[in-house]
């Protein structure tokens, strides 16, 4: 084997033969024959001039084999692709520029030759010996067993994949082990001239037309890293040359359309995509956000994995993309909440974004990164001062502990399989170590140059050409052609040797070598998840067969699986349980003292002290505060004891209990104060008579038919329905980063509620201030029939204070639940409380006191009494009425009785004056 030396860029005559395969080049003829006779000063003059006359000759086949390449260049499609306009521009203007430099050499050494033939007639002999020797020579240089192929390798540069530090000495390796195989190339020797491209497209094309332009010619080239290979492959098909690229992973690579004539034997970066599906499906994750750097290679990435997302409805929550500095887009990741996060970007801008990464605390047990898996297993902690980056290496492998990694798999996984060069895996390992050894790279210390992993990849790619190459001789032969009989106009052997690659299959180094119709490798994909600093292995994805094999070997931090969002948790605002209760308890009182009520003022229906009271309004009253107390409670009853679905009849119930109830309890007191009004307004005769029961029942009755017209309507048109209030996120009770906290409340509300509220309140209002209004109106009266009625105006205002006051302020504290329910119940429960015991508490002293008071049945008001005592009633009454009018008779005979009496006596008076006079006379 023999590789040619062309790293430094120099034009044709300064590339240099290296030897290499235990073949040195010749050293010429003259070596080996007795030397001459001292020449004479003139003779050596005069083989000057004719060595300069051979070296002409060569220039003049140099520009022989070069005319092709510029007959192809000229030939050119009229409208080339864009993207290369500039570069072939250049490339002409280089060619123009050589050709040039070859006439002028040409014009001077013919005057040099000329001078040649007149000066050697002496020297014949000498002349043709050494003419002889040097076409002897030249024809050596030229040798037509080489078969020559173009390498561009990204060995430096400041961004990028540098893969070619790694991947060069690969290739050298399978060069020289394809050229020590006597079975391969029918004795042809396959030489590689390579160039370093720096993983810059622009710099990658300059290298590509300087291989192109520089003899001598080739037969295919190799790339690696993505950007270059983009701009080598669009160009190449001007050439009719294959490409095949070692490290080049851009999905847009895979447009047979765009890239004819490209073959890869590293797996497109899309293979990774299935992969991280498979792993967000398997630990349930569905919200991702992606960080890409702005190079096409993770552009079109990005677009495939976007559309594998979609597919099964995995949500990307953002896509932030760099240039340069990652610093504003991770923080944009921190913004959005992101959690699972899929980088795609090169290993230098890797190291920036996990600084920025380990300053914005996205990295722990809340935070999932997914890196691309071929790195260097140490880069995360290399090159850092070199970089420029103000984290260390301590804190880079903090923010790197436990990120995943995909990548295809680019080692032979079986270690002890024999591969087609006769290495096994390991072998080929051991054997590159020592290059890189021999290189000045720290093996031992794992120190291992860029595209490491990828270096199996470059190794089989010269395998596979050697292979291609192998297979299209074979094929030529029968048409009695050659590869040498290549030219970058001649299609048909390029077609050839595109077929041969295609259908090219192998086990490598890497696994098994085959190229999809796509010109993709076909491959499995391994898992890896850093451990302690170690990549660890955690399974490989089958994406033909959609098989996924795991080993649970995952280890998290936190020792659970990280949410792929802050987990919102929606608690439900409901009332204090110890509050509930104490109001419950209250309340249950306040039904039991009503109930007792109750009874007390049927037992007791007929005392003087019940029936002056009205009793069939105290009833009305208590069933009244009995149906108040069921509001108070209901109002304490939310999601915790009602389900979703039936908790728009709870708002119902609220409604219509608190609503009967405030009617009944509120209305009977409304009736007895009306009552006392009426009695102080009324003509004399008319308070005399007696107030039905049917009369107050009509009252009560009315204020709850205005109820139920109200309710129905609102019931019917616009129901009440459970809202449900969301308050801003909380901060987790127990410290833990990945639980929020939603509040919700439960409201009882229509899409109307504000109207409908305003005309209740607005009705209720009016009752309450007229009611307010008569209180007031009578304060001072003192009426035998309605003894109370002092009592029930301090009710009615207790009454009125209360319910304006708490209205307006359980609007405003709607919000907060138990300081609404507690406002409310306790208002209602004061209310209820304080009637009561304002109206019975004296009825009972009072039969206290007196427990003998024989019950009176006259005077009564109605009070439920039976038919029969109803009857003796009404017989008392006309009796009465009978007495009163002969009293009244009897009284009018007395006075007239009385006045004829006072007449006899005034009489009697005047008859003894008169005999006193007459006596006196």
């Amino acid at each position: 084997m023999r590789k040619v030396d062309n790293d430094n860029m120099s034009p044709p005559r300064a590339m240099t033969l290296l030897g290499a395969g235990g073949r040195e080049p010749p050293a010429g003829s003259a070596r080996h024959h007795a030397p001459l006779d001292p020449p004479s000063p003139r003779f050596m003059k005069n083989i000057t001039l004719i060595r300069l006359y051979l070296q002409f000759t060569c220039v003049v086949s140099h520009l022989n084999d070069a005319m092709p390449r510029v007959r192809a260049n000229f030939n050119l499609p009229k409208r080339p692709l864009v993207k290369l306009k500039v570069y072939e521009y250049l490339s002409q203007f280089r060619t123009s520029v050589f050709i040039k430099s070859l006439l002028v050499t040409t014009v001077v050494q013919l005057f040099v030759v000329a001078k040649c033939i007149v000066s050697v007639r002496k020297y014949r002999s000498a002349v043709l010996l050494l003419l002889l020797c040097g076409l002897c020579k030249y024809s050596d240089g030229k040798r037509d067993d080489d078969l020559h192929i173009g390498g561009i390798f990204p060995m430096e540069g400041e961004g990028g994949w540098q893969g070619g530090q790694a991947c060069k000495p690969a290739a050298e390796l399978a060069l020289a082990d394809v050229n020590a195989r006597s079975d391969l190339l029918s004795g042809f020797k396959l030489l590689l001239h390579s160039n370093d491209s720096k993983c810059e497209p622009g710099l990658g094309a300059s290298v590509m037309y300087n291989l192109l332009y520089n003899p001598p010619q080739k037969l295919l080239l190799l790339a690696g890293c993505s950007t270059v290979c983009t701009t080598v492959a669009e160009a190449a098909k001007m050439w009719n040359l294959m490409v095949l690229c070692y490290g080049a992973s851009s999905p847009a690579l895979s447009d047979r359309a765009r890239f004819p004539t490209l073959f890869r034997t590293h797996p497109s970066a899309t293979v990774h995509n299935p992969t991280r599906i498979k792993l967000m499906q398997k630990f349930g994750w569905s919200r991702i956000a992606i960080l890409q750097q702005a190079e096409e290679v993770f552009i079109s990435t990005v677009e495939d994995l976007e559309a594998h997302c979609k597919k099964v409805g995995i949500e990307i929550v953002t896509r932030q993309s760099f240039l340069s500095d990652p610093s504003d887009a991770v923080r944009n990741l921190r913004r959005q909440d992101a959690r699972v996060i899929v980088g795609l970007f090169y290993v230098v801008a890797a190291r920036r974004v996990l600084c920025e990464v380990y300053k914005h605390k996205l990295y722990g047990k809340s935070y999932v990164w997914f890196f691309i898996g071929w790195y260097e297993d140490n880069w995360f902690e290399t090159n850092l001062e070199r970089e420029g980056l103000d984290c260390t290496a301590e804190q880079m492998r903090e923010a790197a502990e436990g990120h995943l990694t995909t990548e295809a798999l680019m080692w032979n996984q079986n270690a002890n399989q024999t591969t087609i060069s006769g290495m096994t895996s390991e072998d080929f390992r051991s054997r590159l170590n020592e290059a890189l050894r021999e290189a000045g790279y720290n093996i031992d210390g794992e120190r291992f140059p860029e595209g490491y992993q990828e270096a199996p990849l470059a190794y089989d790619a010269v395998w596979s050409v050697a292979l291609a190459f192998n297979k299209t001789m074979e094929k030529l032969e029968k048409n009695g052609l050659s590869l040498k009989n290549f030219t970058y106009t001649n299609k048909k052997i390029a077609d050839d040797i595109y077929e041969a690659i295609n259908s090219t299959s192998f086990l490598g180094v890497s696994g098994l070598v085959a190229f999809s119709s796509q010109g993709d490798r076909i491959a499995l994909t391994q898992i890896e998840q850093l451990t302690d600093n170690h990549y660890v292995k955690l399974g490989y994805y089958d994406t033909q067969a959609d098989n996924l094999t795991w080993l649970d070997r995952e280890r998290w931090v936190g020792g659970k699986v990280p949410p792929d969002r802050t987990v919102v948790v929606n608690e439900l605002r409901t009332v204090s349980l110890p509050l509930f209760a104490c109001m419950t308890a209250l309340c249950i009182a306040g039904v039991l003292a009503a109930i007792a009520l109750i009874v007390f003022n049927i037992l007791h229906r007929h005392r003087r002290v019940i029936q002056w009271s009205h009793p069939a309004c105290n009833t009305v009253m208590l069933c009244g505060c009995c149906i108040c107390f069921g509001a108070a409670i209901a109002l304490g009853l939310d999601g915790r004891w009602v389900e979703p679905d039936h908790f728009s009849g709870l708002c119902a119930a609220r409604a219509w209990l608190l609503a009967t109830g405030f009617s009944m309890a509120y209305g009977a007191m409304f009736t007895k104060v009306w009552r006392v009004h009426r009695h102080t307004t009324k003509p004399k005769v008319e308070t005399k008579k007696r107030m039905h029961g049917w009369k107050l029942y009509t009252m009560v009755g009315g204020l709850l038919a205005v109820d139920v017209a109200l309710l129905t309507a609102w019931q019917i048109r616009d129901p009440l329905q459970r809202r449900v209030e969301i308050f801003p996120l909380e901060a987790p009770r127990h410290h833990d980063d990945d639980v929020h906290i939603r509040p919700e409340l439960e409201h009882c509300e229509s899409e109307h509620n504000t109207v409908w509220l305003g005309v209740m309140y607005g009705y209720k209002g009016l009752v309450l201030v007229f009611g307010l209004f008569l209180a007031y109106e009578t304060r001072s009266v003192k009426v035998r029939q309605i003894n109370d009625s002092r009592y029930v105006g301090m009710s009615i205002y207790n009454v009125v204070v209360l319910c304006l006051i708490t209205g307006p302020v359980t609007l405003v504290i709607a919000s907060q639940q138990d300081a609404a329910f507690a406002f409310v119940s306790l208002a209602i429960v004061f209310c209820c409380f304080l009637s009561m015991a304002l109206i019975f508490i004296p009825k009972v002293i009072e039969v206290i006191r007196h427990p003998t008071e024989r019950p009176e049945s006259g005077r009564g008001s109605g009070s439920g009494s039976a038919p029969a005592d109803e009857e003796r009633y009404r017989e008392l009454v006309k009796e009465n009425e009978e007495l009163q009018k002969l009293i009244a008779q009897k009284e009018e005979r007395i006075r007239v009785l009385k006045q004829k009496l006072a007449e006899r006596e005034a009489a009697a008076a005047d008859g003894v004056t008169q005999d006193v006079q007459d006596e006196q006379i």
